[in-house]
């Protein structure tokens, strides 16, 4: 093994030994000594991700197996690495904001009985999706995928103590399960169709697997395959229908939700997706879909943050939202936009969750942003770096998120793809939607009058849940007289740290993301996509691309949203009561999330209980019990007590017995004769 590729061992495995001490070790260890060992296995992760980084700039990459696993069947099974230029981004964005959370979490946890083992689950889990990013096989990559998914379980229900925690960690555990038996389907399909797992085994037999059928079916063998692999992407990335468990992963830990939600397992479908980029560019029809569904869950997503209270809910649909916009991207074979987006949002996401944390800090753990206003005051690094953070999500120009969500427009623009008419009107309105609902949650917190340290009557607390509350404490709000606070430097100074690429990162890395040569060799492009080509003759360089992104439609629509909600929540706060009241079924529906859990609790889970009950019923109790088991019992009672009837203990009897007996059998063998 060579010096590098025991660097690339030891990005994962930094994290896994921080989580091993945390979590077997931590009473032994103490407070300190888990949250310095996680934070250095993650930073150890981080810095030989940017060794690795420069090593794949200067034009070296790596594919191979480090491990075999076993051999069955022709697969093998083993494990590996796939070292290129979309792998080292992932690398560097999950170490580095898993690194802020990791540092973040020593001021927000501070108090919580639970320390040791949350920094044990958020090492664990960087472990996981750095595992996942690296894998050049399938089995690898279902591992990481399964892991994200058991230690989000973990995560989402930290405050195991609270049923709605229980609720939500079961609920995102389930919904997951179905995309993942989609995502296992299509990966069958390959290993069938193939016999092999590695990626690279698998995309040079791409064209062969295109004009192939499916033997029982009929269908178009690569669509299928396409088709199951996005639905593990649906459920991972949070998209409609399956992306019902996102909103009520809240209940877990800020620093958590902007680790789930900002660089680490949602994004984990939109990798994998841009990784499988040479066997999506041959089915148009799975494209449309994927592009329909990006479609419709960035725009009708976006409409659910627009009545939300809870300031982490809004942030949560805002993600669901963006996630929509970096489907739409690979929808229409932009994946190197889609993968840039991913990364810029890694970062403002990050930075939103982690401000919305330092609210509720402040807040002493109110999230309703109808308690809060004029914040601004108190606590200012939380106050500018959210703004900093708001502005890069609705894609202010010259802000990271404006170059790679114009990209992204201008790349479904382009498109003439089924559904891309669609997409784009669901896109640019999804402009002024998200500008609306961000800026009200800005203008709400930060802005206005106090409205906190008196009972407003809205401690109902964020709808159905009590999100923020600890174990230990059941006081939310500030008391009457009291103040906000800005929170300890080691909350702050992750803050500061995130909005730097917030702002930065889009004008210094879109030309060789997306235009250059990053991502050659990695992502591919069919001949008849020629929405990034477009795009390419149309650059010209990223100060121009701003100057203009001015004068564009988006911008507009952006600005107009902003207006709106600086209309609507400063100047004039009665109209949004008013609109409420004058749509109220409209606003029921959105209220209600579409009825989704409605639709699902009715008739999947209505559904599974009705089953379940038939089978505890007819199979359990009817059958088993019933029929086999106290059935069989009664049978040997009842020829029992037949036979006790022919055992009185009189010779007579038996004497009379026994003539009857021969006389049958006589009987019955002369009639035979």
């Amino acid at each position: 093994m060579t010096d590098m590729q025991k660097l690339y061992l030891l990005v994962p495995l930094a994290p896994l030994f921080g989580a091993i001490m945390a979590g077997l070790f931590g009473k032994t260890i103490g407070r300190a000594g888990s949250h310095i060992v996680t934070i250095l296995g993650v930073a150890v992760a981080f810095a030989a991700s940017v060794v690795i980084f420069q090593d794949v700039q200067a034009g070296n990459t790596f594919n191979g197996t480090l491990y075999t696993w076993m051999q069955a069947g022709g697969l093998t099974f083993e494990v590996g690495f796939q070292i290129d230029a979309l792998t080292v981004m992932m690398m560097l964005v999950v170490t580095f904001v898993s690194l802020m959370v990791h540092i973040y979490t020593i001021g927000y946890m501070s108090e919580d009985p639970g320390y040791q083992r949350f920094f044990s689950y958020i090492s664990l889990f960087t472990f996981s999706m750095l595992m996942l990013v690296m894998s050049n096989n399938f089995l690898q990559l279902f591992f990481g995928w399964e892991a994200v998914g058991l230690v989000s379980y973990l995560l989402i229900g930290f405050w195991y103590e609270r049923p709605t925690a229980i609720y939500a960690n079961l609920k995102a555990f389930l919904v997951n399960r179905v995309g993942d038996f989609g995502f296992l389907l299509g990966i069958g399909l390959i290993a069938a169709y193939t016999g092999s797992l590695n990626y690279a085994e698998v995309f040079a037999k791409a064209n062969e697997l295109a004009g192939m059928n499916m033997d029982v079916t009929g269908w178009p063998l690569l669509t299928a395959i396409c088709i199951c692999l996005f639905i593990g992407a649906m459920g991972k990335s949070a998209q409609v229908p399956l992306h019902v468990w996102l909103p009520d992963s809240m209940e877990g830990p800020t620093p958590i939700s902007a680790l789930i939600h900002a660089a680490t397992m949602v994004t984990a479908g939109i990798f994998m997706v841009a990784r499988m980029s040479p066997l999506f560019e041959l089915s148009d029809t799975a494209l449309s879909f994927v592009l329909v569904i990006g479609a419709t869950t960035a725009l009708f997503m976006g409409f659910l943050g627009i009545i939300q209270n809870d300031i982490k809910r809004v942030v949560a649909y805002s993600t669901l939202s963006q996630l929509g916009y970096m489907t739409v991207a690979l929808g229409v074979s932009a994946y190197s936009a889609a993968v840039f987006h991913l990364m810029t949002h890694a970062f403002f996401k990050a930075l939103l969750f982690l401000g919305a944390g330092s609210v509720i800090i402040g807040m002493h753990h109110d999230q309703d942003m109808r308690n809060m206003g004029g914040l601004w005051k108190y606590m200012p690094i939380t106050w500018f770096t959210s703004l900093l953070g708001s502005l890069a999500l609705i894609g202010f120009p010259f802000f990271a998120g404006f170059y790679s969500k114009d990209s992204i427009i201008e790349a479904v623009h382009a498109s003439t793809l089924a559904g891309s008419g669609y997409a784009l009107f669901c896109v640019m309105l999804g402009v002024f939607v998200t500008a609306f609902y961000s800026f009200r949650m800005y203008f709400l917190v930060f802005h206005g009058k106090e409205r906190f340290g008196h009972d407003h009557g809205h401690h109902e607390h964020h709808g159905d849940h009590d999100d923020e509350e600890p174990a230990t404490d059941h006081h939310h709000g500030l008391a009457p007289g009291q103040k906000p606070h800005e929170s300890p430097l080691v909350v702050t100074l992750p803050l500061i740290l995130l909005a730097i690429p917030s702002v930065l990162i889009g004008f210094f890395t879109i030309e060789p993301m997306l235009f250059g040569d990053w991502f050659k060799g990695v992502i591919f492009f069919s001949e008849h996509h020629e929405g990034m080509k477009e795009l390419a003759e149309n650059f010209h360089g990223p100060v121009a691309m701003a100057l203009h992104g001015i004068q564009s439609l988006p911008f507009w629509l952006a600005m107009g949203g902003v207006a709106t909600a600086w209309f609507f929540y400063m100047i004039k706060p009665e109209i949004p009561a008013a609109i409420q009241r004058t749509f109220k079924p409209l606003y029921t529906l959105l209220d209600n999330k579409y009825y989704f859990d409605r639709f699902n609790e009715i008739v999947f889970a209505g559904g599974a209980r009705l089953l379940g009950k038939i089978l505890w019923k007819g199979g359990d109790q009817g059958l088993i019990d019933g029929l086999m088991i106290n059935g069989s019992a009664r049978l040997v009672g009842w020829v029992s007590r037949i036979s006790a009837l022919f055992q009185t203990g009189h010779l007579y009897q038996y004497a009379f017995t026994m003539i009857i007996g021969v006389f049958v059998l006589l009987t019955f063998w002369l009639n035979r004769a």
